[in-house]
Protein backbone atom coordinates (compact mmCIF):
# COMPACT_ATOMS: atom_id res chain seq x y z
CA UNK A 1 0.00 0.00 0.00
CA UNK A 2 1.73 3.63 -1.31
CA UNK A 3 1.12 6.49 0.98
CA UNK A 4 -1.27 7.53 -1.64
CA UNK A 5 -3.12 4.81 -0.87
CA UNK A 6 -4.17 5.29 3.27
CA UNK A 7 -6.97 5.13 4.21
CA UNK A 8 -8.62 8.49 6.26
CA UNK A 9 -8.99 6.66 9.05
CA UNK A 10 -5.36 5.55 9.22
CA UNK A 11 -3.99 9.03 7.96
CA UNK A 12 -6.02 10.38 11.25
CA UNK A 13 -4.34 7.99 13.22
CA UNK A 14 -0.97 8.43 12.31
CA UNK A 15 -1.46 12.22 12.50
CA UNK A 16 -3.18 11.87 15.83
CA UNK A 17 0.41 10.06 16.50
CA UNK A 18 2.29 12.69 15.12
CA UNK A 19 0.26 15.47 16.93
CA UNK A 20 0.55 13.54 20.29
CA UNK A 21 4.42 12.98 19.84
CA UNK A 22 4.78 16.66 19.23
CA UNK A 23 3.37 17.64 22.07
CA UNK A 24 4.55 15.20 24.88
CA UNK A 25 7.84 14.13 23.37
CA UNK A 26 7.04 10.32 24.12
CA UNK A 27 6.27 7.37 22.14
CA UNK A 28 2.53 7.42 21.51
CA UNK A 29 0.71 4.07 23.14
CA UNK A 30 -2.52 2.85 21.20
CA UNK A 31 -4.46 3.59 24.42
CA UNK A 32 -3.60 7.41 24.18
CA UNK A 33 -4.82 7.31 20.44
CA UNK A 34 -8.07 5.35 21.63
CA UNK A 35 -8.91 8.02 24.02
CA UNK A 36 -8.55 10.56 21.68
CA UNK A 37 -11.11 9.77 19.31
CA UNK A 38 -14.71 10.01 19.14
CA UNK A 39 -15.88 6.69 17.70
CA UNK A 40 -15.34 4.21 20.26
CA UNK A 41 -12.25 2.56 18.22
CA UNK A 42 -10.51 0.03 20.84
CA UNK A 43 -6.70 0.29 21.19
CA UNK A 44 -6.05 -3.35 19.63
CA UNK A 45 -7.35 -2.12 16.11
CA UNK A 46 -5.17 1.29 16.65
CA UNK A 47 -2.51 -1.12 17.33
CA UNK A 48 -3.05 -2.79 14.29
CA UNK A 49 -3.43 0.41 11.91
CA UNK A 50 -0.12 1.03 14.18
CA UNK A 51 1.69 -1.95 12.97
CA UNK A 52 0.77 -1.30 9.45
CA UNK A 53 1.97 2.19 9.42
CA UNK A 54 5.09 1.40 10.81
CA UNK A 55 5.62 -1.53 7.52
CA UNK A 56 4.90 1.39 5.62
CA UNK A 57 7.70 3.55 7.16
CA UNK A 58 5.19 6.38 8.88
CA UNK A 59 5.84 5.15 12.27
CA UNK A 60 8.60 3.40 14.26
CA UNK A 61 9.39 1.37 17.47
CA UNK A 62 12.18 2.41 19.46
CA UNK A 63 11.79 -0.25 22.09
CA UNK A 64 10.18 -3.65 21.86
CA UNK A 65 7.09 -2.65 24.63
CA UNK A 66 7.12 0.61 24.05
CA UNK A 67 4.77 3.03 21.96
CA UNK A 68 5.53 4.29 18.41
CA UNK A 69 7.39 7.28 17.46
CA UNK A 70 6.55 9.18 14.00
CA UNK A 71 9.29 8.65 11.20
CA UNK A 72 10.45 11.39 8.85
CA UNK A 73 7.97 9.85 6.37
CA UNK A 74 5.41 10.52 9.34
CA UNK A 75 5.74 14.54 9.94
CA UNK A 76 5.73 14.68 5.93
CA UNK A 77 2.40 13.12 6.07
CA UNK A 78 0.85 15.12 8.80
CA UNK A 79 2.39 18.45 7.32
CA UNK A 80 1.13 17.87 4.28
CA UNK A 81 -2.13 18.01 5.80
CA UNK A 82 -1.97 21.14 7.52
CA UNK A 83 -2.75 24.57 5.79
CA UNK A 84 -2.09 28.36 7.15
CA UNK A 85 -5.07 29.90 9.41
CA UNK A 86 -6.28 32.61 7.70
CA UNK A 87 -4.79 36.13 8.23
CA UNK A 88 -7.16 38.62 9.63
CA UNK A 89 -6.80 41.95 8.45
CA UNK A 90 -5.79 43.21 11.40
CA UNK A 91 -3.19 41.07 12.21
CA UNK A 92 -1.41 41.62 8.88
CA UNK A 93 -1.87 45.48 9.75
CA UNK A 94 0.06 44.57 12.89
CA UNK A 95 2.79 43.16 10.90
CA UNK A 96 3.01 45.61 8.60
CA UNK A 97 3.24 48.62 11.13
CA UNK A 98 5.96 46.57 12.89
CA UNK A 99 8.02 46.33 9.70
CA UNK A 100 7.46 49.74 8.94
CA UNK A 101 8.71 51.14 11.71
CA UNK A 102 12.02 50.62 10.20
CA UNK A 103 13.44 52.95 8.27
CA UNK A 104 15.52 50.91 5.79
CA UNK A 105 14.83 47.66 3.79
CA UNK A 106 17.93 45.59 5.90
CA UNK A 107 15.93 46.77 9.68
CA UNK A 108 12.90 46.29 8.19
CA UNK A 109 14.59 41.80 7.07
CA UNK A 110 16.16 41.90 10.69
CA UNK A 111 12.88 43.01 12.13
CA UNK A 112 11.15 40.09 10.54
CA UNK A 113 14.12 37.62 12.83
CA UNK A 114 12.37 39.25 16.10
CA UNK A 115 9.19 38.71 14.57
CA UNK A 116 9.55 35.13 13.81
CA UNK A 117 11.17 33.97 17.24
CA UNK A 118 8.91 36.08 19.14
CA UNK A 119 5.41 34.18 17.37
CA UNK A 120 6.88 30.54 16.84
CA UNK A 121 9.68 30.80 20.21
CA UNK A 122 12.15 29.15 18.34
CA UNK A 123 14.94 30.43 15.81
CA UNK A 124 13.62 33.26 13.27
CA UNK A 125 16.36 33.55 10.47
CA UNK A 126 15.68 36.56 7.93
CA UNK A 127 18.47 37.29 5.20
CA UNK A 128 18.48 40.00 2.11
CA UNK A 129 19.89 38.56 -0.61
CA UNK A 130 20.97 41.33 -3.31
CA UNK A 131 20.99 40.08 -6.78
CA UNK A 132 22.99 42.06 -9.50
CA UNK A 133 19.36 43.70 -10.60
CA UNK A 134 19.84 46.59 -7.94
CA UNK A 135 19.17 50.05 -9.51
CA UNK A 136 21.12 53.25 -7.93
CA UNK A 137 19.61 56.03 -6.51
CA UNK A 138 22.55 58.07 -5.67
CA UNK A 139 25.79 58.04 -4.06
CA UNK A 140 27.58 60.29 -1.79
CA UNK A 141 31.00 61.00 -1.44
CA UNK A 142 32.64 62.32 2.13
CA UNK A 143 35.99 63.50 2.63
CA UNK A 144 37.15 61.97 6.32
CA UNK A 145 41.18 63.31 6.12
CA UNK A 146 44.32 60.98 6.45
CA UNK A 147 42.85 59.67 2.99
CA UNK A 148 39.54 57.85 4.39
CA UNK A 149 37.00 58.46 2.24
CA UNK A 150 33.38 57.47 3.49
CA UNK A 151 31.71 55.81 0.42
CA UNK A 152 27.52 55.94 0.42
CA UNK A 153 25.19 54.47 -1.95
CA UNK A 154 21.69 54.40 -2.31
CA UNK A 155 19.64 52.02 -4.14
CA UNK A 156 16.26 52.41 -5.28
CA UNK A 157 14.92 50.37 -2.81
CA UNK A 158 16.04 52.79 0.13
CA UNK A 159 18.54 50.42 0.85
CA UNK A 160 21.53 52.87 2.28
CA UNK A 161 24.67 51.25 2.33
CA UNK A 162 27.99 52.92 2.90
CA UNK A 163 31.84 52.42 3.51
CA UNK A 164 35.44 53.99 5.14
CA UNK A 165 38.12 53.19 2.83
CA UNK A 166 41.76 54.40 2.61
CA UNK A 167 42.75 55.73 -0.49
CA UNK A 168 46.79 55.87 -1.90
CA UNK A 169 46.24 59.53 -2.22
CA UNK A 170 44.06 62.00 -0.59
CA UNK A 171 41.02 63.16 -3.12
CA UNK A 172 39.81 66.61 -2.22
CA UNK A 173 36.40 67.52 -1.40
CA UNK A 174 35.58 69.72 -4.61
CA UNK A 175 36.67 66.39 -6.98
CA UNK A 176 34.69 64.54 -5.01
CA UNK A 177 31.79 66.22 -5.81
CA UNK A 178 32.22 66.19 -9.17
CA UNK A 179 32.48 62.51 -9.59
CA UNK A 180 29.49 62.01 -7.39
CA UNK A 181 27.74 64.90 -9.80
CA UNK A 182 28.86 63.23 -12.52
CA UNK A 183 27.30 59.66 -11.57
CA UNK A 184 23.84 61.01 -9.97
CA UNK A 185 23.50 62.49 -13.12
CA UNK A 186 24.80 59.92 -15.80
CA UNK A 187 23.25 56.61 -13.32
CA UNK A 188 20.53 57.27 -11.08
CA UNK A 189 17.74 54.48 -12.09
CA UNK A 190 20.79 51.67 -13.74
CA UNK A 191 21.45 48.46 -12.86
CA UNK A 192 24.80 48.44 -10.74
CA UNK A 193 25.74 45.70 -13.21
CA UNK A 194 25.23 48.04 -16.09
CA UNK A 195 26.92 51.02 -14.51
CA UNK A 196 30.10 48.65 -14.15
CA UNK A 197 29.93 47.91 -18.01
CA UNK A 198 29.45 51.27 -19.27
CA UNK A 199 32.13 52.98 -16.62
CA UNK A 200 34.57 50.69 -18.08
CA UNK A 201 33.54 51.25 -21.95
CA UNK A 202 33.88 55.12 -21.17
CA UNK A 203 37.25 54.97 -19.47
CA UNK A 204 38.04 53.36 -22.73
CA UNK A 205 36.49 55.70 -25.14
CA UNK A 206 35.87 59.60 -23.36
CA UNK A 207 38.70 61.93 -23.49
CA UNK A 208 38.99 65.68 -22.51
CA UNK A 209 37.02 66.91 -20.11
CA UNK A 210 35.80 63.60 -18.24
CA UNK A 211 39.34 61.72 -18.46
CA UNK A 212 40.40 62.72 -14.99
CA UNK A 213 36.64 62.30 -13.10
CA UNK A 214 36.64 58.58 -14.77
CA UNK A 215 39.96 58.08 -13.67
CA UNK A 216 39.18 58.68 -9.96
CA UNK A 217 35.99 56.69 -10.64
CA UNK A 218 38.03 53.95 -11.64
CA UNK A 219 40.18 54.28 -8.45
CA UNK A 220 36.83 54.25 -6.07
CA UNK A 221 35.53 51.42 -7.79
CA UNK A 222 38.20 49.34 -7.62
CA UNK A 223 37.75 50.26 -3.93
CA UNK A 224 34.42 49.04 -4.01
CA UNK A 225 31.91 51.81 -4.51
CA UNK A 226 29.09 50.11 -6.37
CA UNK A 227 29.99 46.50 -4.54
CA UNK A 228 29.11 48.09 -1.00
CA UNK A 229 26.34 46.11 0.92
CA UNK A 230 26.45 43.46 -2.07
CA UNK A 231 27.40 40.57 -0.03
CA UNK A 232 24.07 39.27 2.01
CA UNK A 233 22.74 40.49 5.15
CA UNK A 234 21.81 37.55 7.77
CA UNK A 235 19.90 38.02 10.59
CA UNK A 236 19.22 35.26 13.30
CA UNK A 237 17.34 35.69 16.74
CA UNK A 238 16.68 32.74 19.57
CA UNK A 239 19.25 30.25 19.67
CA UNK A 240 18.86 30.73 23.60
CA UNK A 241 15.79 28.84 22.69
CA UNK A 242 17.84 25.68 21.89
CA UNK A 243 18.96 25.47 25.63
CA UNK A 244 16.98 22.70 27.32
CA UNK A 245 15.67 21.02 24.24
CA UNK A 246 15.50 17.55 24.20
CA UNK A 247 17.58 17.17 21.04
CA UNK A 248 19.56 14.34 21.98
CA UNK A 249 23.10 15.45 21.36
CA UNK A 250 26.06 14.81 23.76
CA UNK A 251 27.57 18.39 25.28
CA UNK A 252 30.31 18.49 22.53
CA UNK A 253 27.56 18.15 19.33
CA UNK A 254 25.74 20.98 21.00
CA UNK A 255 28.47 23.05 20.72
CA UNK A 256 29.38 22.14 17.47
CA UNK A 257 25.47 23.32 16.16
CA UNK A 258 26.01 26.35 18.26
CA UNK A 259 29.10 27.15 16.16
CA UNK A 260 27.76 26.16 13.10
CA UNK A 261 24.88 28.29 13.62
CA UNK A 262 27.44 31.03 14.58
CA UNK A 263 28.66 30.54 10.74
CA UNK A 264 26.87 33.40 8.60
CA UNK A 265 28.07 31.28 5.77
CA UNK A 266 26.34 28.13 7.20
CA UNK A 267 23.11 29.86 7.40
CA UNK A 268 23.00 31.50 4.03
CA UNK A 269 24.30 27.74 2.89
CA UNK A 270 20.90 26.53 4.94
CA UNK A 271 18.61 29.09 3.35
CA UNK A 272 19.83 28.44 -0.55
CA UNK A 273 19.94 24.58 -0.53
CA UNK A 274 16.53 24.29 1.47
CA UNK A 275 14.42 27.45 -0.04
CA UNK A 276 14.87 27.20 -3.65
CA UNK A 277 10.92 27.29 -4.70
CA UNK A 278 9.41 29.77 -6.23
CA UNK A 279 8.95 33.32 -4.28
CA UNK A 280 5.93 33.05 -2.24
CA UNK A 281 5.59 28.91 -1.67
CA UNK A 282 6.09 28.23 1.60
CA UNK A 283 8.90 25.26 1.97
CA UNK A 284 9.22 22.50 5.03
CA UNK A 285 12.45 20.73 5.11
CA UNK A 286 13.10 17.93 7.68
CA UNK A 287 16.39 17.07 9.00
CA UNK A 288 19.32 19.21 7.92
CA UNK A 289 22.06 16.84 8.42
CA UNK A 290 23.39 17.33 4.98
CA UNK A 291 24.31 20.72 5.81
CA UNK A 292 25.28 19.32 9.43
CA UNK A 293 25.49 16.12 11.34
CA UNK A 294 24.28 17.83 14.87
CA UNK A 295 21.36 18.83 12.98
CA UNK A 296 19.46 15.66 11.89
CA UNK A 297 16.50 16.10 14.34
CA UNK A 298 15.94 20.03 13.09
CA UNK A 299 13.05 21.45 10.76
CA UNK A 300 13.11 24.08 8.63
CA UNK A 301 10.23 26.51 7.53
CA UNK A 302 10.83 28.78 5.08
CA UNK A 303 9.95 31.56 2.19
CA UNK A 304 11.24 33.61 0.02
CA UNK A 305 9.90 37.23 -1.51
CA UNK A 306 10.89 38.75 -4.34
CA UNK A 307 11.24 43.25 -3.38
CA UNK A 308 12.21 45.96 -5.24
CA UNK A 309 15.39 47.12 -6.71
CA UNK A 310 16.91 43.40 -7.37
CA UNK A 311 16.57 41.94 -3.56
CA UNK A 312 15.19 38.68 -2.11
CA UNK A 313 14.02 38.53 1.54
CA UNK A 314 14.49 34.68 2.78
CA UNK A 315 12.47 34.41 6.21
CA UNK A 316 12.42 31.29 8.13
CA UNK A 317 12.15 29.28 11.45
CA UNK A 318 15.09 26.80 12.42
CA UNK A 319 13.66 24.27 15.58
CA UNK A 320 13.26 21.01 16.48
CA UNK A 321 11.38 18.07 14.43
CA UNK A 322 8.91 18.34 16.94
CA UNK A 323 8.16 21.84 16.72
CA UNK A 324 4.43 22.95 16.36
CA UNK A 325 3.91 23.24 12.49
CA UNK A 326 0.75 24.63 12.36
CA UNK A 327 1.66 27.63 14.38
CA UNK A 328 4.76 27.99 12.50
CA UNK A 329 3.60 27.37 8.86
CA UNK A 330 1.13 30.23 9.41
CA UNK A 331 3.87 32.51 11.25
CA UNK A 332 5.94 31.89 8.26
CA UNK A 333 3.29 32.68 5.75
CA UNK A 334 1.72 35.54 7.53
CA UNK A 335 4.99 37.35 7.75
CA UNK A 336 5.90 36.67 4.36
CA UNK A 337 2.48 38.24 2.69
CA UNK A 338 3.31 41.25 5.38
CA UNK A 339 6.44 41.69 3.95
CA UNK A 340 5.34 41.24 0.26
CA UNK A 341 2.89 43.78 1.04
CA UNK A 342 5.12 46.30 1.75
CA UNK A 343 6.01 46.69 -1.80
CA UNK A 344 2.93 48.86 -2.94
Amino acid sequence: MRQAELSPRDAEILHSIVQSYIETGEPVASRTISRRRKDNLSPATIRNVMADLSDLGYLAQPHTSAGRIPTEKGFQSYIRSLTARKLLSAELERLRSELMEAATLESRVERSSQILTEMTKNVGIAAAIPTANQMLDQIELLSLGDSRLLMIVVTRDRSVRNQVVVLDEQIGQDELNSIRNYVNQNFSGWMLSDIRRELQQRLEQQSAAYDSILRRLTVLYEKGLLEIGMAPEIYMEGTSNLIGLDLHLTREKLRELFRALEQKKKILQLLDRFLEQPAGEIRVQLGLDDLHPSMREFSLIGISVQLPGGIYAKVAVLGPMRMNYQRVISAVAHLGEAIQSLRA
